[in-house]
């Protein structure tokens, strides 16, 4: 019956078997039951294993879907994991992959999770609906995660990004460029946005193009914000000069947000602080995101761990919105399966 009543239900199935695939790939000894009509899941995890795999995502979501898990898993694999993913690449739900390459990755460092292993390598784009893309996301193991103290974003100093087109005019991603500098030149002069066009087979089975900004503090804090066209045959074709100038726009509103962690990784951050040595971590966040506090409902059913939340006015940080300082003490996790030599 819930199949018949909710007519996106079976699509929906579909990227979380996907995902639930993943899971198993990544892990050994996982046992995963599904009901016959799709609605209830049993799974007892397995151990961590890693090493080298392909996995093929759904369509349906972007890979930054899949990513974003395997970001959070991937340090305490028992082997260094190595993983190809094909699918969409960038679309307008999830967190693309230029994204997570560009904040996810520096984030990791600052936790001690870094070595030459530690990359995200795009090697064919892929739009939505057909998808098409494929990248390589690799990372190293490690025994424990360092605390952090990252309360002071400091200010902007750069301005980075790319922009891509797939299939469509490479002139597209020159107008994305343009128009999205007529805003951000009016705050700073450091700003380079490369331009990415893919041809033939590189290039995925859909046309699209979009933009991904990020930007750089003197501290360390990268703010990232990103567009991407309306999928073919979906809603009304978008200008590329409209599209830059929005992106724009929503970079300077994480910048406004501020914080040193934006709110695409604030549960990350919150989950590696959960997960380290049993010692003091802080991170200052902007206004928290609805997931992150659902995310933070999680850290507490399954770790017992409850953060101290203080709020700061942009009174006492002269600027932006409000803020809020996050400090808890790690629960001492240790990567039991790494090893030593």
């Amino acid at each position: 019956m819930a199949l018949r009543e909710n007519p996106h239900k079976q699509e929906k199935l579909d990227f979380e078997a996907s995902f639930i695939r993943l899971i198993d790939k990544v892990t050994n000894g996982s046992r995963i039951e599904i009901n016959q009509t799709g609605t209830t899941l049993y799974y007892q995890p397995g151990l961590l294993y890693g090493g080298s795999l392909e996995h093929d995502c759904s369509p349906s979501r972007s890979i930054g879907y899949y990513l974003e898990s395997l970001l959070c898993l991937a340090p305490f694999m028992k082997h260094p994991l190595k993983i190809v993913l094909r699918g969409v690449t960038n679309d307008q739900v999830d967190p693309s992959v230029d994204v997570l390459k560009a904040t996810a990755l520096p984030l990791l460092k600052k936790f001690g999770i870094d070595g030459e292993s530690l990359e995200i390598k795009i090697n064919r784009r892929g739009m939505p609906p057909k998808g098409g893309g494929e990248i390589l996301f690799a990372c190293p193991v490690k025994k424990v995660l360092q605390p952090i103290q990252f309360t002071d974003p400091g200010k902007i100093k750069r301005i980075r990004g790319t922009a891509y087109s797939v299939r469509v005019s490479p002139q597209m991603a020159n107008r994305m460029v343009e128009s999205a500098r007529s805003i951000l030149n009016k705050f700073l002069p450091d700003i380079y946005i490369y331009t990415d066009h893919m041809k033939g087979v590189n290039s995925g089975k859909s046309p699209g193009f979009g933009l991904c900004l990020v930007a750089e503090t003197i501290n360390g804090t990268i703010l990232s914000a990103e567009l991407a066209s309306n999928p073919q045959g979906q809603g009304a074709a978008v200008l590329p000069e409209e599209l830059g100038q929005n992106c724009a726009k929503l970079l300077l509103e994480e910048v406004y947000r501020g914080g040193c962690v934006d709110s695409t990784n604030q549960s990350l951050a919150l989950l590696l602080m959960t997960l380290g040595q049993q010692d003091v971590s802080k991170v200052l966040l902007g206004p928290l995101s609805p997931y992150t506090i659902e995310f933070l409902r999680h850290l507490r059913s399954f770790f017992q761990i409850m953060f101290k939340i203080e709020m700061k006015s942009p009174e006492e940080e002269h600027k932006g919105g409000e803020k809020v300082l996050m400090t808890c003490v790690g629960v001492g996790f240790s990567n039991l399966s790494k090893t030593i030599r």
